[in-house]
């Protein structure tokens, strides 16, 4: 006995809850398992057991621990060497049948195998006759994938045993989203094999070396947890483009090969939805993942796209692309080409070659680039792209885009052409009327400021919904017009006044804004508003320009610039800097002179000089001298030609080639255009839509997911985003993309999309 201290103490040690060999089950639980099967022991008490390979036992106990709050659905699920989402679906199978529930059917197929010796061996007959996969297929009664494991040209996936245990994502089955994924579509995607490989095509890349191939077809991969298969979301967007039955329409036939025009521009949009949008970006993605989504075994590599591309080039036909793709936006969006904004843009050459050199506006130097002229809708999704001439402006190109424009529009229908300072010109405008435009520009020049008793405060709602406040005033104004003498495709313009009409705009500091326009029957606001909208193709050049590699240089190649091409003399501008000189030492001269005379004069007042003085005469031999050269100067400058021939200017000038630049700005625009109508459909269904659709769709674009062929049907099935509420939104996005029933490319299957644990599209 101890002290009386310690009375009712235990001097013994205390037993342990758990056995030694007991894996724990949260605080208070533990799991033994051995040959003979296995034991769950809770507070030191075995509470559940179960024989070895009784399947259902084991699944009882674990559902029953977790059931009564002993541990966490995490912990059991851990112990138990099972997924949250397993465990969770046990609970389910037990709350709706009981002990019963938890029996689970034999996996795999369920019927007899088709693929017997015999018909092995007939599908092996047929293929020596040298029929098609598919004709093999229609004659056997299975289908082309069975033709393939029975030829040996893809390995049959092994058949599932009755414990055999599908393999379900470790995730935590209290997140809403994930556990709906597995009472939802990852049932239906069950019987797919997770990543499953591209099926080989070798025959057909052996025929596409001899040449005897157009393009191959395209063969789905269905599989499950594809990555990328998210870029498919993209493809109604795409049809709506028109890029791929456009550039069929364009282009002649490619050449005989494995990569056919489907494949290289549908590469193309997808790498630029990636944010890889040139050929070398190719080499960061897997050829395999993108393949399957192109329906091939590999996609195109670097080497590859540039070939291709250099193919289509070749025929020179990039702007009648653009010319195509242009019409094609007018016809299946007429609503957007009411107003089109003109604007030039200049992509900055930093090579060793001789380019002309141009301004560079946001940089404020003169530095060699190409300069293109961009045409965007209302909305400020691009048009149409062509190439100008080198030091073109931007007036000289909107007369020469009239015909164009108007091709693309069509006949009789009421267009507003939209563009900034650049192109102010009143000959230019009398022929944007006549050619039945109609004009919206600011005004340049000298002009008398609004009076502020002339502002009124008004209103625009746009379609989209958005209320603009502006601070107005109008007045009509009228233009003289210089007479300008016809050219090649141009007839001349006489001379007289153009009569528009004058909004002005004040913003919050009093600064006013003059905005010119003939259209009368649009209101003030309206007009502001549509001017103001100008900047989203700005938005757009800085947009493409991080994301779509707008200024990248696609091809090293060049061509020689025109020597006949009439270029600025460098010799005018220094025959004027000397007749500024020669103007500013005469200025001098006569001050000099004027000096000496005043001096002279003085010296002539003195004492004992009698009243007179003379002159310095060098003072007079400067100011003769200063004649002579000012005559001189103004001879050599009224004698200097303005003009030169480029040849005798910068004979070695390059310019860089336009053809691919054409093809490779109409695959992103495509792109771009395709992102823009996925955001439009995806902001009602997004809380910060308007600011995040398009960082939703770059997430979107690389989600992994499902797919499965079903009757004429593709199913997508995409894995739930980065957060439920983005999840949600993809899920509304997918029905209405699935609404419009658009096909695969190049096949019969119709595209239906998905997000996993959310409610299919009916």
């Amino acid at each position: 006995m101890g002290s009386a201290g310690n009375v009712g103490r235990v001097r013994q040690p205390v037993l342990p809850l758990l056995p030694a060999d007991a894996r724990p089950v949260g605080a208070s639980a533990g799991l033994v398992e051995g040959p003979d099967g296995g034991v769950v022991v809770v507070f030191g008490l075995a509470t559940f057991g179960y024989a070895a390979g009784d399947d259902l036992g084991r699944r009882l106990a674990a559902v029953q621990l977790a059931a009564t709050k002993v541990a966490a659905a995490a912990e059991v699920a851990a112990a138990f060497g099972v997924s949250g989402v397993t465990l969770w679906r046990w609970g389910q199978d037990f709350t709706r049948g009981g002990v019963a529930g938890l029996v689970r059917d034999r996996t795999g197929p369920k019927g007899p195998v088709k693929l017997t010796g015999e018909l092995a061996a007939r599908i092996a007959a047929l293929d020596g006759q040298g029929l098609s996969l598919r004709a093999i297929a229609d004659r056997t009664g299975v289908s082309t994938a069975t033709v393939r494991v029975a030829l040996g040209r893809v390995t049959p996936r092994p058949r599932a045993t009755a414990s055999t245990e599908p393999a379900w994502p470790d995730i935590d089955a209290t997140d809403a989203d994930l556990v709906a994924d597995v009472d939802g579509a990852d049932v239906e995607s069950a019987g797919l094999e997770v990543l499953a490989a591209p099926v080989p095509r070798l025959v057909e890349r052996a025929a596409a070396r001899a040449g005897e191939l157009i393009e191959a077809p395209v063969v789905i991969t269905q599989g499950a947890r594809l990555p990328l298969a998210g870029l498919l979301l993209a493809l109604p967007a795409v049809e709506g483009t028109g890029l791929l039955q456009v550039a069929a329409g364009v282009f002649p036939p490619m050449r005989n090969g494995f990569y056919g025009l489907r494949a290289t521009l549908l590469s193309g949009v997808f790498l630029a939805l990636l944010r890889e949008p040139r050929a070398e970006g190719a080499s960061r993605v897997r050829p395999a993942d993108l393949g399957r989504m192109l329906g091939l075994d590999r996609a195109p590599e670097v080497k590859t796209i540039r070939r291709k591309l250099a193919e289509l080039a070749g025929h020179g036909r990039g702007a009648d692309l653009q010319a195509a793709l242009a019409r094609h936006h007018a016809e299946h969006r007429p609503d957007a080409v009411g107003f089109l904004y003109l604007d030039g843009h200049v992509r900055v050459y930093t090579g060793t070659r001789e380019v002309p050199k141009t301004h560079i506006a946001r940089m404020r130097i003169a530095g060699p680039a190409t300069e293109e002229t961009w045409v965007a809708d209302t909305d400020g999704d691009p048009v149409l792209v062509l190439t100008a001439e080198p030091s073109a402006s931007l007036a000289g190109e909107l007369r020469r885009l009239l015909p164009d424009l108007r091709a693309v529009v069509g006949a009789g229908r009421r267009c507003t052409v939209v563009f900034d300072r650049g192109g102010y010109s009143p000959a230019v405008f009398t022929e944007i009327v006549a050619a039945g435009f109609d004009l919206l520009t600011y005004y340049k020049g000298a002009w008398a400021r609004s009076q502020p008793e002339a502002f009124t405060a008004q209103e625009y709602t746009a379609p989209d919904g958005t209320t603009a406040r502006y601070e107005l005033a109008e007045r009509p104004i009228e233009l003289p017009v210089t007479a300008q003498p016809a050219t090649p495709g141009r007839d001349a313009t006489p001379a007289g006044t153009l009569r528009l009409r004058l909004v002005v705009r004040r913003s919050p500091d009093g600064h006013q804004t003059p905005i010119l326009t003939n259209r009368s029957d649009l209101t003030a606001a309206e007009l502001a508003h549509r001017m103001a909208a100008r900047w989203r193709q700005e938005n757009y050049f800085t947009y493409a320009r991080e994301h779509f590699a707008l200024d990248a240089l696609d091809s090293h190649t060049d061509t020689a610039d025109d020597p006949a091409r009439l270029v600025p003399n460098p010799a005018k501008a220094r025959a004027h800097s000397h007749l500024a000189h020669a103007r500013a030492d005469l200025a001098a001269a006569h001050a000099a002179l004027s000096d000496a005379i005043e001096q002279a004069t003085v010296r002539a007042g003195q004492a004992g000089n009698g009243g007179k003085a003379t002159v310095d005469p060098a003072a007079t031999h400067a100011l003769t001298a200063a004649e002579d050269a000012l005559t001189a100067a103004e001879t050599a400058a009224r004698t200097t030609p303005s003009h030169l021939p480029l040849a005798q200017v910068r004979p070695g000038s390059r310019l860089l080639e336009t053809e691919r630049k054409l093809l490779t700005h109409a695959i992103r625009m495509s792109a771009y255009n395709s992102e823009s109508a996925l955001a439009c459909l995806l902001r009602p269904h997004y809380a910060r839509g308007r600011d995040e659709a398009r960082a939703l769709l770059r997430e979107a674009f690389t989600l992994p997911g499902d797919l499965q062929i079903t009757d004429r049907t593709l199913h997508v099935r995409l894995d739930p985003a980065s957060a439920a509420r983005r999840s949600r939104a993809l899920a509304a996005l997918c029905a209405e993309l699935s609404a419009t029933n658009t096909h695969y490319p190049g096949t019969e299957l119709t595209l239906a999309y998905s997000i996993k644990g959310h409610p299919s599209p009916t």
